[in-house]
């Protein structure tokens, strides 16, 4: 009887870890051949998406993948990849302990690098992954562009961006140097895919509150 029960009880956790590895796997399998580490492999777009992260932890400590992307949209920009830079993430200024106006820490990190801040724009409607896409799909009318994050975030931003009918390569920020904040990012972004696919197949979809000209 309790071999019984331990197998009906089982069945649910693999069935749901099955979706997590499928879901893992599809996301990896899109985005082959599509992510760049050497600034000389990527080809150039027009326009590179940063995707935001705060330059502040929620525990208050200083987020190297902040630094780390920052460096990346630097690197694309002077290497002629990229000629404009959407810095697209959330104001939390207000919000949060440690929350900060992540489109402007962006700019102003950039700005200090010298990249010109009329190659800037400003995207205070990347509070999700799939609001930056969407947005550059209806605001911006891109078709092809470049994501900049971490590896990890740039496969799932590479599988959104398709479902979009845009064209994206992602150019991967370096990682955390440290393995607990790496551990947490992946493990984190397992669910992430989950809850990507489900905003797919559920038809989840964002319009911007600006109208493009």
């Amino acid at each position: 009887m309790k071999k019984r029960i331990l197998l009906f009880a089982g069945i649910p956790l693999i069935i749901l870890l099955l979706v997590i590895l499928s879901c893992h796997f599809l996301v990896v399998a899109n985005a082959s051949g599509s992510t760049f580490d050497n600034v000389n492999d990527i080809p150039h777009n027009r326009v590179g998406l940063l995707l935001a992260t705060s330059p502040i932890t929620p525990a208050g400590d200083h987020n190297l993948n902040f630094d780390h992307r920052i460096d990346a949209a630097t690197e694309l920009f002077y290497a002629g990849k990229i000629d404009f830079i959407i810095a697209s993430g959330g104001d939390y200024s207000g919000s949060q302990k440690h929350g900060c106006n992540e489109p402007a820490a962006i700019r102003d990190s950039l700005a200090i690098r010298g990249i010109p801040l009329d190659r800037i724009i400003l995207d205070y409607e990347g509070t999700r992954t799939l609001n930056s896409i969407a947005k550059a799909k209806k605001f911006y009318r891109l078709d092809s562009l470049t994501i900049i994050s971490q590896k990890y975030h740039n496969q799932r931003a590479i599988y959104l961006a398709n479902h979009y009918d845009i064209y994206a390569v992602g150019y991967n920020a370096e990682p955390s140097p440290f393995k607990g904040q790496r551990f947490k990012n992946s493990f984190r972004e397992y669910f992430s895919r989950v809850k990507m696919f489900i905003d797919i197949i559920s038809g989840k979809d964002f319009t911007p509150s600006e109208s493009p000209n």
